[in-house]
C-alpha cells in the first residue's frame, strides 16, 4: 500500500474531526449556499475570496421600476429555465439528506432557490431566499407554477430562439447581442399585475416569517454547519452571528474565504460534495 501523503492525512483528520463534532450533537442546523449546487451544474456568483466573478444579479428596485429590465430578466430566465430544471441533486445534497435521515442534521436553511435539497430527500428545509419554481404576482400575491409560466412565455414569444444560451446562476442564462425589447412578458392572468419569480432579489427583504424561522433554526440548534457559502450576503451572515451570540458552535465546509471565518470553531477548506459524502 502506498504511503498516505500529508494532504491525505490532513483530509482524513478533518473528516474525523467533523464526524466527531456531528456525533456529539443531536440538533444541528445546516446553512447551505451555492457551493452545494455547483456540482449540479448551477454556477455561482463569487470566487474563492468572496468577490464577484460575473455581473451582479438584477436589483429588486430596477426590476419593478424598469420595463426594459423586466424584459431582459424574463428573456434570460426563459432561456435558462430548461437547463435549470434539468439539474440533479449533487453529492452534497444527497449526503445532507442521508445525514438528516440518520438524525445527524435536524434542519437545513438554504440560500439556494433550486429546491435540490428537497429533491434529494431532505424534509426539513427553510428556503431563505424563496424558490424559483414559483412565480408571484406583485399586485395580489397570487402564486403560479413556473413551468406553466414558461409555457405562457413560449406562446408569447414563438420566434424567440435561445438554443445557444449558457446557464447562469439562479436559473437565468447568458444571452449576448440580443434586443430584449422584442421579448413579450405576460401579465398576471388573475389581475393583470406584474409577475416576479418568488425569490428574494438583491435589494429586497427576506419575508419576516422566513427570517424568524431561520433565526429560530440556528438559535435553537446545538451546532451549525455552514456548507458551500461565503456568507457574503447579510441574510445568511446574520444567522451565523446570531448563533455565535447564543454560544452555538459553528463549523464550516467551504472552498475559500468566508465572511464568518473568525466565528468558526474550525473550517474544512474543500469541496462540499467530497467531504459531506465521506462523513455521511
Amino acid at each position: 500500500m502506498d504511503a498516505m501523503s500529508a494532504g491525505d492525512l490532513e483530509s482524513a483528520a478533518d473528516i474525523e474531526r467533523l464526524v466527531a463534532w456531528l456525533a456529539a450533537r443531536s440538533s444541528v442546523t445546516a446553512l447551505t449556499g451555492a457551493g452545494v449546487s455547483t456540482e449540479s451544474g448551477i454556477p455561482d456568483y463569487r470566487d474563492g475570496d468572496g468577490n464577484w466573478k460575473r455581473s451582479q444579479p438584477v436589483q429588486y428596485r430596477d426590476f419593478v421600476e424598469s420595463k426594459a429590465v423586466r424584459k431582459r430578466y424574463w428573456a434570460r430566465s426563459f432561456a435558462g429555465w430548461p437547463m435549470f430544471t434539468a439539474a440533479r441533486p449533487s453529492a452534497a445534497h444527497v449526503a445532507l439528506a442521508r445525514l438528516e435521515a440518520k438524525g445527524h442534521i435536524a434542519r437545513i436553511v438554504t440560500q439556494n432557490v433550486d429546491r435540490l435539497h428537497q429533491r434529494a430527500g431532505s424534509r426539513n428545509v427553510i428556503d431563505l431566499h424563496g424558490r424559483l419554481d414559483v412565480v408571484r404576482c406583485l399586485a395580489n400575491g397570487h402564486r403560479f407554477d413556473r413551468d406553466a409560466f414558461q409555457a405562457r412565455l413560449r406562446d408569447a414569444n414563438p420566434d424567440w430562439e435561445v438554443s445557444s444560451a449558457r446557464i447562469a446562476p439562479d436559473g437565468d442564462a447568458d444571452l449576448e447581442g440580443i434586443d430584449f425589447n422584442t421579448f413579450n412578458v405576460p401579465a398576471c392572468e388573475t389581475c393583470g399585475g406584474m409577475l416576479k419569480p418568488d425569490v428574494v432579489f438583491y435589494g429586497e427583504s427576506v419575508p419576516r416569517e422566513t427570517t424568524a424561522a431561520a433565526l429560530a433554526a440556528v438559535e435553537s440548534a446545538d451546532g451549525v454547519l455552514v456548507a458551500g457559502s461565503s456568507l457574503m450576503v447579510w441574510s445568511s451572515f446574520r444567522l451565523v452571528r446570531a448563533a455565535a451570540a447564543r454560544g452555538v458552535e459553528i463549523v464550516a465546509v467551504n472552498r475559500g474565504h468566508t465572511r464568518g471565518d473568525d466565528l468558526f470553531a474550525f473550517k474544512i477548506d474543500a469541496e462540499c460534495g467530497a467531504v459531506l459524502t465521506a462523513i455521511a
